[in-house]
């Protein structure tokens, strides 16, 4: 098993993307915290894993709630050594709509919980000195800008900057940090986002989520299963030599 006997936490870990890594995570012997705003949600999916997956319910914008996390986390396992910055919001409007409060939104959960996350998860692996692993969530959307996306796409080109700042920083540490860039998933949050291009795009409903699947040079959108596969790359041995990537798993839409 290639994580057998660590420890992970993926924080909006109990559905879409985040689920799927969590699962990935535990059949390949890892202990699972599924640290998640939606609290019954993540308790639900960890009684189905067993005594070795944990949930906790977890703001990310709240420094008292990730400390608490922290504190339950080294009760019940004894430290961490993967962490999977997955928690993430959508929003779009054009620039004459943007509000200050959906702005401080996004950038508070996909950038600023990001860090705080991790600043929290990185203490606690610098005290146990055997290094481990950070796998921030980007997309394709940090690699180039989209019209009427204006704040999400500069949160998730902040999300690869930053993974490349902290990786320098911290493989000194032994800590590996990288990224995953999906392109466009096919999760329920896909029809909030088809519904938002619909009223912007001035398009039927369904019609923006059929082209963009049809656009993709593999043929469909992205599963949440698929990424699952180079999320446990990231996490195992496998990767200890890939330092401040960010991988692009979008079926080809995206290639740097």
């Amino acid at each position: 098993m290639k994580l057998k006997d660590k420890v992970a936490i993926v924080t909006g870990g109990a559905r879409g993307i985040g689920e799927s890594i969590v699962r990935a995570y535990a059949a390949e012997g890892a202990s699972v915290v599924i640290a998640d705003v939606e609290f019954a949600a993540a308790e639900a999916l960890a009684k189905s894993l067993g005594d070795k997956a944990m949930a906790v319910k977890l703001d990310v914008r709240d420094g008292k709630s990730i400390a608490d996390m922290m504190t339950n986390v080294v009760g019940r396992f004894g430290g961490v050594d993967i962490l999977v910055n997955n928690a993430g919001i959508f929003n779009m409007a054009p620039i004459d709509e943007i509000t200050e409060e959906d702005f401080d939104r996004q950038f508070g959960v996909n950038v600023r919980g990001l860090v705080f996350v991790s600043k929290a998860v990185v203490a606690r692996m610098r005290e146990q000195g055997r290094g481990g692993k950070i796998i921030n969530m980007a997309s394709q959307a940090g690699r180039r800008g989209e019209a009427n996306i204006i704040v999400y796409c500069a949160t998730k080109a902040a999300v690869i900057s930053i993974t490349q700042s902290m990786a320098l920083e911290l493989i000194q540490y032994k800590i590996r940090v990288n990224g995953i860039a999906p392109g466009v998933v096919d999760t329920p949050m896909w029809d909030r986002v088809d519904a938002l291009f619909a009223k912007y795009e001035k398009r039927p409903l369904g019609e923006k989520k059929r082209l963009v699947g049809e656009g993709v040079p593999y043929g469909r959108m992205g599963h949440p299963e698929d990424y699952a596969g180079p999320a446990l790359f990231l996490a195992s041995d496998d990767s200890d030599y890939v330092v401040a990537q960010t991988l692009n798993v979008d079926g080809g839409n995206w290639m740097s």
